[in-house]
């Protein structure tokens, strides 16, 4: 392929593992991230797996002068963009801190992106941006109301990208909503890693299983789905980093912005993910039931027809290969740490 592809955000979780799927396929990877929850040794397991290394600059992209040098750098092809603060709770209680990071420093980078004349833009949103009181399936028409600061973010910044594709036709955007990414690498080298306390229900899985916590708590087993539990659509990380393999093209292609669901379109409850993770690992996950969080909905489900149909798009890793790959992962780093 021989392109330049801009990673922000490329040592997180589905930064890094979109950055192996891009080497694989021969493109340059640029990556810049602030490290604030990544650890620069992905840097090295991106190259143990893929035989290449990308090229790395410890900056944020609030700071202009560093982002201005990248792009003065390189002659960049696509920036996929992926670096943002995503702790729903830490959100509510930071507000400022999340508009600066996620708002701010995407206007920043579009500014700098327009100075160089880079139009093509892939951008990491997210399925928070959906309202609470939705139909299930969630698909790309249905009504945004987030309910949360975090949310908000994403929103405000689909928003950015919809009046700068209005007032210029040069940009090329594509904005993907993720729902629930899970799982590794299946080399066991790249994983989702939290440095602090984890915020999704698979991680804290993972370290239960493995002996850092007690037991997970489940947060209301009275919703209305089949067994009481909420329900959500996860999604396999390689699965998501292909999205955007595939994205490219089409971004490259298409003017104005696009959205995309990416997520599976099935819905799987906590308790079902609790006993695949069982059943697959052969060992036992302890839990207790506790009170629902505020903001929590019953149910959250993607419809991702049309990733599938205009994309040629398809999540193929069910949720025996998440737990598998994720519990590979997690039993990897224990023993590293030890």
């Amino acid at each position: 392929m021989d392109r330049n592809i801009l990673v922000t955000g490329g040592t997180g979780f589905i930064g890094s593992h979109t950055v192996v799927e891009l080497l694989e396929i021969g493109d340059n990877v640029i990556i810049v991230d602030n490290l604030s929850n990544s650890n620069p040794s992905v840097l090295e397991k991106i190259e143990m797996i893929t035989g290449r290394k990308p090229i790395f600059y410890h900056c944020d992209v609030t700071d202009r002068k560093a982002l201005t040098n990248v792009f003065a750098s390189h002659e960049i092809h696509t920036v996929i963009h992926f670096a943002g603060l995503k702790a729903v709770a830490e959100s509510v209680a930071e507000p400022l801190k999340y508009y600066h990071n996620n708002v701010v420093g995407s206007i920043i980078l579009m500014q700098v992106m327009e100075q160089f004349h880079v139009h093509n833009l892939i951008f990491s949103s997210s399925a928070t941006v959906y309202g609470g009181n939705n139909i299930m399936p969630l698909t790309e028409a249905s009504p945004t109301g987030p309910v949360n600061p975090y949310g908000m973010t994403k929103l405000a910044v689909e928003n950015i990208c919809r009046d700068l594709c209005s007032s210029d036709q040069n940009w090329h955007i594509a904005l993907l909503r993720y729902f629930n990414p899970v799982g590794a690498h299946v080399s066991g080298l790249i994983g989702e890693d939290p440095l602090g306390i984890p915020n999704n229900l698979f991680p804290i899985i993972t370290q239960v299983a493995i002996g850092k916590r007690d037991k997970l708590f489940v947060y209301g087993n009275d919703y209305p789905t089949q067994d009481g539990t909420g329900v959500r659509d996860y999604i396999h990380v390689v699965d998501l980093a292909l999205g955007h393999i595939k994205t490219l093209p089409f971004v490259e292609e298409n003017p104005g912005v696009h959205i995309f669901n990416l997520g599976t379109g099935k819905g799987y409850s906590v308790m079902d993910v609790i006993k695949a993770f069982e059943r697959v690992n052969d060992l036992t996950v302890p839990h207790v039931i506790s009170s629902r969080r505020a903001g929590d909905v019953a149910e959250c489900y993607s419809n991702p027809d049309k990733a599938n149909r205009i994309l040629r798009w398809n999540a193929n890793l069910g949720l025996e290969d998440m737990c598998r790959d994720g519990w590979r992962f997690q039993k990897q780093i224990t023993n590293h740490k030890a």
